[in-house]
């Protein structure tokens, strides 16, 4: 039985590394690249395809890398978003080095205050998940940015099947140790 408190211990401690792994704030370089905030090539090459691949959670930010002297970022709602409106918008970011802290859940509007570059594609949508998908964020599917309304469609969970994989590998774990 002198084994018991060893495998206590390595269990504690793997559990805690799983959940402080599944809890960090993180900063997210847009499009995971420094020159990503430019004119699309293609519609494969939209930031919105590099955000649908993404996890974002109250807390992230975004960090943007581009040229201040001939670009900026502002953040819009929906409708400036869909009519590339420059005029007015939320935030406006010029200093080449942009980081917003996504603050709460649901969407966030960003598009390029250099004119005309927004109707060329240069935009982003950024769906921040709420509080409830923290914990088994590794497994669900990323929201898809969506530039019209329409019917809500739930989304499939895993976390179930996350939470019994866990159970099942620590309790291997556990057995292992005290073998």
């Amino acid at each position: 039985m002198a084994g018991f408190p060893r495998a206590a211990c390595i269990s504690l401690s793997l559990l805690c590394v799983l959940f402080f792994s599944f809890s960090e704030a993180r900063d997210h370089l847009v499009g995971g690249k420094t020159d990503a905030w430019k004119i699309p090539s293609s519609e494969s090459d939209s930031l919105n395809q590099w955000a649908e691949k993404s996890r974002f959670l109250i807390g992230d930010s975004l960090v943007w890398k581009y040229d201040s002297s001939i670009d900026s970022v502002l953040q819009v709602t929906k409708r400036d978003y869909v009519t590339c409106n420059t005029s007015s918008p939320i935030e406006a970011y010029k200093d080449g080095n942009t980081n917003v802290k996504l603050d709460r859940s649901g969407p966030f509007y960003f598009i390029s205050g250099s004119e005309g570059h927004c109707e060329k594609g240069q935009k982003l949508i950024v769906v921040v998940m709420s509080e409830k998908h923290r914990r088994f964020i590794a497994i669900s599917p990323a929201p898809s940015p969506v530039e019209f309304e329409g019917p809500a469609i739930a989304p499939a969970s895993g976390a179930t099947t996350l939470k019994g994989s866990l159970g099942v590998t620590l309790g291997v774990i556990v057995g292992v140790v005290l073998m």
